[in-house]
């Protein structure tokens, strides 16, 4: 079910709204006039982005709030539905990272990417669905990535969390459909990568520069599909046709798109630089409320290789089908 009212009479909260994809939903809906509530750690950059929409024509209210603490999640929605009477929509959007190899990220970091990532989701979940309930129904979308299809080295705990979104995403919508409170949306969108400071701010023991592996999409791209899911919600979204193709070849042939995604990423995912071992921000907050992260050089590099890697993938899933197909009639005949 879509949003009970227009935007410029809705009530939108946002985790992880201080930079990247949450900052330009923030805007997104703010030009249509919503109220929205910001979430996140750090208060001084969600001071800079609601000032932003209010200077966009939307409303903003500021909740400081850590995700992975279910009273401060609970608090939020307090807080958004007494500012503003109603809370119509929530998005999941709040996440870290850690780069480097499963084995030499610290436990204590992969376990708050979990609490953080998943977690969070999970509070964030919880919270909203009794609001959604009092307003006769809305959406919740839940920024996943196309790491919840596919996978690549160096990110176990971003993979393994936003695997787990997506299916707890799946779950939820079941069990409010045969419930019967299927006036609540659950809606998972699936990124390519995108121009955002993540891979600047993640934690980081590979001992190298991270760098977001091309093509790189912006985040206003992320968050115009964002906003088409609180018009017409949908069980997923892919934003970006690199998310598309690359799902596609995952489900033709996992076997070969997970061998080229890993040497395809293991040589894009790193620049030449030496970099110190850092916690990024994993355990701190980040504080410039940036939209983008300065990728823009690599936003349209290899794009070609990548549908490549797509059809190789599809010609030889259709290979494998054709010749079973064969086989098949041959055992018949």
């Amino acid at each position: 079910m879509p949003l009970t009212r227009s935007f410029d009479a809705a009530t939108v909260v946002i985790t992880g709204a201080s930079s990247g994809i949450g900052t330009a939903t923030a805007y997104a809906l703010a030009r249509r006039g919503a109220a929205v509530v910001l979430a996140a750690r750090s208060e001084a950059a969600l001071d800079r982005v609601a000032q932003r929409c209010e200077e966009l024509g939307g409303r903003s209210l500021v909740v400081p709030t850590d995700v992975t603490d279910a009273v401060s999640v609970e608090r939020l929605a307090e807080r958004a539905a007494t500012g503003f009477g109603r809370i119509d929509a929530w998005i999941n959007n709040a996440a870290v990272g850690a780069v480097g190899l499963f084995d030499e990220i610290p436990v204590a970091e992969f376990r708050r990417v979990l609490e953080v990532n998943l977690l969070g989701a999970v509070h964030g979940i919880r919270a909203a669905l009794p609001h959604l309930g009092a307003a006769g129904g809305g959406v919740v979308v839940n920024n996943a990535s196309m790491l919840a299809e596919v996978a690549m080295p160096y990110q176990s705990a971003y993979n393994a969390t936003k695997h787990g979104l997506r299916g707890l995403a799946d779950t939820v919508r079941q069990e409010l459909r045969v419930t019967g409170r299927s006036n609540i949306s659950i809606c998972t969108v699936l990124p390519a990568t995108v121009d955002t400071p993540f891979f600047r701010h993640a934690a980081n023991h590979s001992g190298r520069e991270v760098l977001p592996p091309p093509p790189v999409y912006p985040p206003e791209m992320v968050a115009a599909t964002i906003v088409r899911l609180l018009r017409r919600p949908r069980r997923e979204a892919y934003a970006g046709n690199a998310a598309r193709l690359l799902g596609l070849q995952w489900r033709l042939a996992p076997a070969l798109a997970e061998r080229t995604l890993g040497w395809y990423t293991h040589r894009t995912q790193f620049g030449p630089g030496v970099r110190l071992e850092s916690t990024g921000n994993v355990f701190r907050a980040d504080a410039d409320g940036r939209r983008d992260g300065g990728w823009h050089g690599r936003r349209r590099q290899l794009v070609r290789m990548t549908a490549a890697f797509g059809l190789a993938a599809a010609g030889t899933a259709v290979g494998t089908i054709a010749a079973r197909s064969r086989r098949a009639r041959t055992e018949h005949a």
